[in-house]
C-alpha cells in the first residue's frame, strides 16, 4: 500500500515538472518553424534551377545575404557594447560619486575641459519632453514638407517616433574666454548611443522603413550672441559641428537593404553629407531668442575669420606600398594628398613611382572658427583597387593665425615620412586701396591648379518678391543659381510660392574683382523655366562703403515688380606680415634698378637687362641666435637597478627645436646636476609666434626617459637681445635648466672680424662646433644665356647654393634659358677668409649647365661687404645675377673684451707697443690693408721684435667653465739656426707642476719662420689657483726626422698674477734664451 502511494506521488511530481499539454505543442511548432525557414532558404535555389539560371546567381545571392547578416550583427553588437559601456559608466559614476565628494573639495575642477554631470541630469529630465516635441515637429512640419516635395510621396507619414530611454550625454564642456566680449563660446563633447526608433510609411507603395538605434559622437560648438542689456540677455543661439561627427545607424524595414556591404557605407555617407549641409561649418543652426533680431543673416552665416593659402609643396621619406611578384620585389608608391579644412576638401595629382613627391599645388580655404578648425592632410598610395594609407598630419588653424606664415616639414602620423607645407594667413580687409598692391603680389605667386585669389565675395541671399507664375497660374518652386566665371552655386528650392525666403549665404573666391561679374538666375526647381535674371559687375562693390551692398535688386526677364533682396560683402585678401614686401614684376616701371628708365610702349616691349638685383625688404634681415646650454639642477632620477630596488641617477641630455632645426647636447653620465656648456647657433626670422622648445631626456638603452620641458618665446629674445635665466622644467616634479640666449648683431664691416674670431676662439667650448663669425645672405635673382639642351631645346633649370655642408635648392623653372628664381638663402660662416660660396646651375634631367665658385674673401674687400652684379659661369656660357652680402656677427654679451696689443717682454720691463692695425678705417678697408690684417706671409710685418722673434698668445680665465684658457695665435721673426728654416711648434707648461698633466703643445709647422697655429688649450683649475701659477711658453723645432732632440728657439714665462685674466687680450711677447728665463 505504501509502495502504491509512493508511486502515485512520484507520478504527480513528474507531471508537475513537465506538463504535457501546451509545452509539447510549442516545442513542435518551434521545430516546424525552424524546418520551414530552412526549407524557405532552398526556394531561391529551386527557382534558379527552374528558370535555368547559372549557379553563379545562387552563389552571388548567398554571398550578398551573408554579407548583410554580418554587417547587421556587427552593428547590433556595437550598439549592445556601447549601451553596456554607458550603463557601466553610469553605475560606476553613481557608486563613486559619494566617495569622490567626500575626498575632493567642491572647488576642485579641471582647468580646460570640465565634466558637466549636472547638465546630463537636466538633459535626462528633459528627454521625454524633447521626444514629444520631436514627434510634433516631424508630424506637423517635416512630413508635410516631404509630401509636398514629390508627387510620389503624398502618402508619406511617420508611424512611430520614439527617442528611447537613453538620452544624449555631454562628456565635457569647454568655455573659450577672451574671444569676444559680445559672445559666449562653448564646446560640447557629445555622445549619443540611443535606442531611438523612427518608422515611416509610404502607404501608396506599401513601403515601410525606419531606424532602430543610432550612435553619434562629435564636438558641438554653441555660440550665445549677441549679448544684450535686456532680457533674455542672449539674442540668439548658434549651433554647429566644427568637424564632421561620426555616425552609425541601424536600419529597419525596407531600409534593411542599406545594411548590404557597399550600400552601408554609402548610406551613412549620404546621411552624414545631409547633416553636414546644415550643421557642419560653414553651415550652422540659428535659434533667435528675441523678435526682430538685427543681422540675422550675419549671425547665420558670418564672415570668415580669414583665409589660409595652403601650398602643398612636397613629401619625403614615404613608405613603399607597391609590391611585385607576390611581395618578393618591393616597388615604390604612387602618392597623392587629400587636404581638408572642415567641409572643404582638395585632392592633389598623383605622382607615379616616387617616395619623395613634388606636388607644388596651392589651395585656399576659408576659416570660420579659431580655435577649433584643423588643417588635415592625408597621403595615400593610388592603387587600382583600394588606395593604401601613407600617413596624416593635423594642425590647428590657430597656429597659422599666430605665426602669419609657416613653412615647415610636418611629420606624418600613422605612417612614415614628412609633408612640406607653406601656410599663409590672409586677413580680410575692407580697403579697396590695397587691391592693386595685392594683385601685383599675386602676379609673382606660383599657384596651380588655380591662380591665387585677391578677394572673397559673400552673398547673403535673403528673399524675392512677385516672381512670375508658371503656366496655368501655378505657384513656382523658385531656386537661385549664382555664378562667377565657371563657378556656380545653387540655393535650396522653396516650394509653391512666388515670394520665396531663402536666407542662405554663398561664398566665392575672386581673382580680379575689377573685371569679374556676378550672374544671378532665378529658376523653377526643374531648371527649365527662368523666373528672372541679374548681372552685377563686382567693380560696383569697390566703390561702395565698406565694400558692401545691402539692397533690393530689380530682376530682368521677369515680372514688372519682381525683385531680389541680397547683401553682398567683399573683402580683400591681405598677407598681414611686416616681413613680406610685394615683389617687383618685370615690365612695371620702377621694378628694376636701371641706368635708364624703361621705355613704355606696346605690350611686347621687353624691359632692359637689370644691372643689380631687386630683393624684397626682408632680404638680409635674418637674425642669428646663439643658444648656450649651461647646466641643470635637481633633475629627477630615472635609472633603477635590481628590478627597481636600487635607485640610481640619470644620464641627461638636452634637445632643442627652433625654426625647423633640431640640436642635441652630449650625454652627461650619472648626474642629476649636469653641466653641458654647449653652444649652438641658428638662423631665425622675426615671424611672430615662434618658440624655442627645450626638452631634457635620460639616455637609456631602449627608450629615453622624459625629464622635463620648457619653452621660450623667440620674440622676447629678439626684442631684448639677451636672455640669461634659470627655467623651471614643466611636466616633472622637479628640475630647472640654465640657458643663455643671445641675438648676435650683424654689421656690414670687416673692421671687427679679427676681434670676433678671437672672441669666438676664447668662448668656444670643447663640445661645440666652431662658432660663426659672419652671416652670408645670398639673393639669386635670375640667369641668362644658359646652354640649350641637345642644341635646340631650352632646359628646365634650377640652382643649388652651398657653403660647406649647408645647401639650398631653388625651384625649377620649366623650359627656359633665362630663368627667374627670386630666391634667397642664408649661411653661417665660421672662417670668412677661407670659405667660398659654391653655385651650380643644373637642368632637370640634363645635368650641369654651369657653376660658380665665389671666395668670401672677395666679399670681405668689397664696399659694405656686398657684391651685387652679374657673374659669368665657369663653362663660359651663361650668367647669373646675384647679390651676396656678409654681416660680421658681433657678440655684445660674450664676457670677453678682445684687444690686439703688442708687448715686448724683456728682462727689465714690459713695454706696450701701439696697436698694429690702428690705421685701418672702421667702415671700409682697402684690399692691401685688409689682406695684411687677415693673412700672414713668411716675411714678418714691420714691427719691433727681439733677436729670437715673438710669439702671440692670449691667456684668459673662462669663469663659466672654470677653466684657464690659452690660445696660441702665431709666431714671427723666429731665429734660423741652420741652413733651412725650422719646423716650429709651441710647448706650454703650467708651473710649478712639470708633469704631463699640465703640459700642452701645438701641431708642428714645416719650414717657416712665421708659423700660424690658432690652437686653443685648457686647464681645469680655480681662479685663485691660476693666479698662483706661471705659464712657461717654449717655441721649439725638431732637429731631424729620426732624432728625438728638440732645438729651443726661444721661450717666455708669464706670471699669471700680473696679467688681467678677465680681458682676454691677444699680445706679442719677445722670446728669450733659456738662461734668461729667470730674470723675466
Amino acid at each position: 500500500m505504501r509502495n502504491g502511494k509512493s508511486l502515485e506521488r512520484n507520478f504527480q511530481q513528474s507531471s508537475g515538472d513537465q506538463p504535457a499539454g501546451p509545452g509539447a505543442a510549442g516545442e513542435a511548432l518551434a521545430v516546424l518553424t525552424s524546418f520551414g525557414r530552412r526549407l524557405l532558404v532552398l526556394v531561391p535555389v529551386y527557382l534558379a534551377g527552374a528558370m535555368g539560371l547559372s549557379v553563379g546567381f545562387v552563389l552571388f545571392g548567398l554571398a550578398l545575404y551573408l554579407g548583410w547578416r554580418r554587417v547587421r550583427e556587427e552593428k547590433e553588437r556595437s550598439l549592445r557594447v556601447a549601451r553596456q559601456l554607458l550603463d557601466d559608466e553610469e553605475r560606476l559614476t553613481a557608486k563613486t560619486l559619494y566617495m569622490s565628494h567626500r575626498e575632493l573639495p567642491a572647488w576642485v575642477s579641471f582647468p580646460d575641459v570640465e565634466k558637466a554631470e549636472w547638465l546630463n541630469k537636466i538633459v535626462a529630465q528633459v528627454w521625454p519632453f524633447l521626444g514629444q516635441y520631436m514627434e510634433k515637429l516631424l508630424a506637423e512640419t517635416v512630413a508635410p514638407a516631404v509630401r509636398g516635395s514629390n508627387p510620389h510621396l503624398q502618402t508619406f507619414t511617420f508611424t512611430r517616433v520614439e527617442l528611447g530611454e537613453k538620452p544624449l550625454r555631454i562628456l565635457g564642456v569647454k568655455v573659450h574666454t577672451g574671444q569676444s566680449k559680445k559672445q559666449i563660446l562653448l564646446d560640447l563633447n557629445i555622445s549619443y548611443v540611443g535606442d531611438v526608433q523612427i518608422d515611416v510609411e509610404v502607404k501608396k507603395y506599401f513601403c515601410k522603413a525606419g531606424v532602430k538605434g543610432m550612435q553619434l559622437h562629435g564636438v558641438l560648438r554653441v555660440i550665445l550672441e549677441p549679448l544684450m542689456g535686456d532680457l533674455p540677455i542672449v539674442g540668439a543661439v548658434s549651433m554647429f559641428f566644427i568637424r564632421r561627427p561620426t555616425l552609425d545607424i541601424n536600419w529597419t524595414g525596407m531600409t534593411n537593404l542599406l545594411d548590404i556591404p557597399g550600400l552601408s557605407s554609402l548610406s551613412d555617407t549620404m546621411i552624414m553629407d545631409s547633416i553636414a549641409a546644415f550643421l557642419v561649418l560653414p553651415n550652422r543652426l540659428l535659434v533667435p531668442l528675441v523678435p526682430d533680431l538685427q543681422d540675422v543673416a550675419q549671425l547665420r552665416s558670418p564672415l570668415p575669420r580669414g583665409i589660409i593659402r595652403i601650398h602643398l609643396l612636397a613629401a619625403r621619406g614615404l613608405s613603399s606600398k607597391d609590391k611585385y611578384v607576390k611581395g618578393l620585389i618591393e616597388g615604390k608608391s604612387d602618392p597623392y594628398a587629400l587636404v581638408r579644412v572642415g567641409t572643404q576638401a582638395f585632392c592633389s595629382r598623383v605622382i607615379n613611382e616616387e617616395l619623395n613627391p613634388q606636388w607644388g599645388e596651392t589651395y585656399e580655404v576659408m576659416v570660420h572658427e579659431v580655435p577649433g578648425q584643423e588643417i588635415e592632410v592625408e597621403v595615400f598610395d593610388k592603387d587600382p583597387d583600394k588606395d593604401d594609407f601613407l600617413g596624416r598630419m593635423k594642425l590647428d588653424v590657430g597656429k597659422v593665425l599666430q605665426a602669419g606664415v609657416m613653412d615647415e616639414w610636418f611629420p606624418l602620423q600613422g605612417g612614415q615620412g614628412q609633408v612640406h607645407l607653406r601656410l599663409e594667413w590672409l586677413s580680410l580687409l575692407p580697403d579697396a586701396e590695397k587691391l592693386e598692391q595685392i594683385l601685383q603680389w599675386n602676379r609673382g605667386v606660383s599657384s596651380r591648379p588655380e591662380p591665387p585669389s585677391a578677394a572673397i565675395l559673400v552673398v547673403y541671399l535673403d528673399r524675392a518678391q512677385d516672381l512670375p507664375l508658371k503656366k496655368g497660374n501655378k505657384e513656382p518652386n523658385p531656386m537661385v543659381q549664382l555664378s562667377i566665371q565657371d563657378v556656380t552655386q545653387e540655393s535650396k528650392a522653396v516650394y509653391s510660392t512666388n515670394c520665396p525666403v531663402w536666407e542662405q549665404a554663398f561664398r566665392f573666391f575672386l581673382q580680379d574683382p575689377r573685371s569679374q561679374e556676378l550672374d544671378v538666375q532665378v529658376k523653377d526647381d526643374s531648371r527649365a523655366l527662368t523666373l528672372g535674371a541679374l548681372t552685377l559687375p563686382l567693380a560696383r562693390l569697390l566703390t561702395a562703403p565698406e565694400l558692401t551692398l545691402d539692397q533690393w535688386f530689380q530682376l530682368s526677364s521677369s515680372g514688372p515688380n519682381s525683385r531680389l533682396y541680397m547683401k553682398l560683402v567683399m573683402r580683400l585678401l591681405y598677407l598681414d606680415t611686416s616681413q613680406v614686401r610685394f615683389p617687383a614684376v618685370p615690365g612695371i616701371p620702377g621694378a628694376w634698378d636701371l641706368d635708364e628708365s624703361p621705355q613704355t610702349g606696346s605690350s611686347v616691349d621687353v624691359p632692359p637687362r637689370p644691372c643689380h638685383t631687386t630683393p624684397d625688404s626682408s632680404f638680409g634681415t635674418e637674425n642669428v641666435l646663439r643658444l648656450h646650454v649651461l647646466e641643470a639642477q635637481d633633475l629627477i632620477a630615472k635609472d633603477r637597478f635590481l628590478g627597481g630596488l636600487v635607485k640610481g641617477k640619470s644620464d641627461p641630455y638636452v634637445k632643442l627645436k627652433l625654426a625647423g632645426r633640431s640640436f642635441r647636447s652630449h650625454v652627461v653620465r650619472e648626474d642629476l646636476n649636469p653641466r653641458w656648456n654647449e653652444i649652438f647657433e641658428v638662423i631665425v626670422t622675426s615671424i611672430p609666434g615662434q618658440e624655442l622648445e627645450v626638452e631634457v631626456f635620460d639616455k637609456d638603452l631602449d627608450k629615453d626617459d622624459f625629464l622635463g620641458r620648457c619653452k621660450v618665446s623667440l620674440t622676447t629674445v629678439l626684442n631684448s637681445g639677451f636672455l640669461d635665466e634659470w627655467l623651471t622644467l614643466e611636466d616633472v616634479p622637479s628640475g630647472r635648466l640654465h640657458l643663455r640666449l643671445e641675438r648676435l648683431t650683424s654689421r656690414p664691416t670687416a673692421a671687427e672680424l679679427e676681434e670676433v674670431l678671437q672672441v669666438n676662439s676664447l668662448i668656444q667650448t670643447q663640445k661645440s662646433a666652431d662658432l660663426a663669425a659672419a652671416l652670408l645672405s645670398v639673393y639669386l635673382e635670375r640667369a641668362e644665356d644658359l646652354p640649350l639642351r641637345k642644341g635646340t631645346k631650352p632646359p628646365s633649370p634650377y640652382a643649388t647654393l652651398a657653403v660647406g655642408d649647408t645647401s639650398h635648392k631653388t625651384k625649377t623653372v620649366p623650359q627656359t634659358a633665362t630663368p627667374v628664381w627670386n630666391e634667397s638663402a642664408a649661411f653661417l660662416i665660421r672662417k670668412p677668409s677661407t670659405e667660398s660660396l659654391e653655385l651650380q646651375v643644373r637642368g632637370e634631367g640634363s645635368g650641369t649647365l654651369g657653376s660658380l665658385s665665389l671666395p668670401l674673401s672677395e666679399i670681405l674687400v668689397a664696399d659694405r661687404l656686398c657684391l651685387d652684379r652679374w657673374f659669368t659661369l665657369s663653362n663660359g656660357q651663361g650668367q647669373v645675377l646675384l647679390r651676396a652680402q656678409l654681416g660680421i656677427l658681433v657678440s655684445q654679451h660674450s664676457g670677453v673684451e678682445a684687444h690686439s696689443h703688442s708687448y715686448s717682454h724683456s728682462s727689465s720691463s714690459l713695454s706696450e707697443e701701439p696697436e698694429l692695425w690702428s690705421g685701418l678705417p672702421q667702415v671700409t678697408s682697402s684690399a692691401p690693408e685688409l689682406r695684411q690684417r687677415l693673412t700672414h706671409s713668411d716675411s714678418p710685418p714691420e714691427a719691433p721684435a727681439g733677436p729670437l722673434g715673438q710669439v702671440k698668445l692670449t691667456v684668459w680665465y673662462h669663469s663659466e667653465e672654470r677653466k684657464l684658457v690659452g690660445f696660441i695665435h702665431s709666431c714671427r721673426a723666429l731665429r734660423q739656426n741652420g741652413r733651412d728654416p725650422p719646423d716650429p711648434y709651441v710647448s706650454l707648461l703650467l708651473l710649478p707642476d712639470k708633469n704631463r698633466g699640465t703640459k700642452r703643445k701645438t701641431s708642428q709647422k714645416r719650414r717657416t719662420l712665421n708659423p700660424e697655429f690658432n690652437e686653443r688649450f685648457e686647464w681645469e683649475l680655480s681662479l685663485d689657483e691660476a693666479l698662483q701659477r706661471k705659464l712657461d711658453v717654449s717655441v721649439k723645432s725638431s732637429s731631424s726626422f729620426m732624432s728625438r732632440e728638440r732645438d729651443l728657439l726661444g721661450k717666455v714665462q708669464l706670471d699669471l698674477a700680473e696679467i688681467d685674466l678677465s680681458q682676454g687680450a691677444a699680445q706679442w711677447y719677445d722670446l728669450m734664451d733659456d738662461k734668461d728665463k729667470g730674470s723675466s
